[in-house]
This record gives C-alpha cells, structure tokens and sequence, in this order.
C-alpha cells in the first residue's frame, strides 16, 4: 500500500518510530479521515519550537499516554500539524524539516521554498 508522496514528488519516508509518530502511529506523516490537524510535516523539533508551540496553546513535550503521545525532547521527530508548523515559521519559530517523510498536501500550507529554508541537513 503507497503512503503517498513527499514534497519532492517521491514516495513517502518514514518520519520516525522512536518516537513512533504520525497521526494513523506508523512512523510516517500520511494524512487521512479525521486528521482535522493534518499532520503531514515530519519536524526534527527543537527546544525554541516546543516552547513556542506551548505558548500558543500546544504542548508538545508533556506525555499523553491515553492518545499515545509520549511527549517530545529537542531533537525528536514527529509529524506535526501543518498549520502549526506554518504559524512558527511566520513567528519565526519554525524547526527543521525532514523534505522527505514531509507529505504533499503540506504544500496547502506552506511553499515547497518555506520547507526548503528549514530542510534538515544531515
């Protein structure tokens, strides 16, 4: 079964699985019914993201178990609201991007030039 396709036009890559993310927890950033939030951005989050993602009423780094949400650390991926991810790079908060486990419908969100600014460089 495809998972689909990335920003680049490949196929989609596995985003993480330590933490396992992804909103169907299958380690990639696929999107589906009842992803209100699309969670399609595969982010490597850092310490300035997650205090400016809680400060708007998002905290990603305290655990959630019974959405089997282990809470986030600088330094974890995981495939984060695109919306979110829009609103810290117009705040100028925005962390890096994993091009290749990011899906196309990202793209509704931000431009392929705005994920390319923050790509992750290995």
């Amino acid at each position: 079964m495809s998972r689909g396709k990335n920003v680049l036009g490949g196929d989609l890559q596995t985003c993480s699985t330590d933490p396992m993310t992804g909103w169907f927890r299958d380690g990639c950033c696929g999107t589906g019914p009842g992803d209100m939030g699309m969670h399609v951005i595969c982010c490597r989050v850092t310490e300035d993201f997650l205090e400016f993602s809680k400060s708007t009423g998002n905290d990603l780094s305290t655990p959630v178990p019974e959405f089997r949400f282990p809470g986030l650390n600088p330094g974890d991926q995981w495939c984060v609201c695109a919306a979110r991810w829009k609103d810290a790079y117009d705040a100028g908060h925005a962390c890096e991007v994993v091009l290749e486990a990011t899906h196309m419908s990202a793209l509704e969100f931000a431009s392929l030039e705005e994920l390319q600014q923050h790509a992750v460089s290995e």
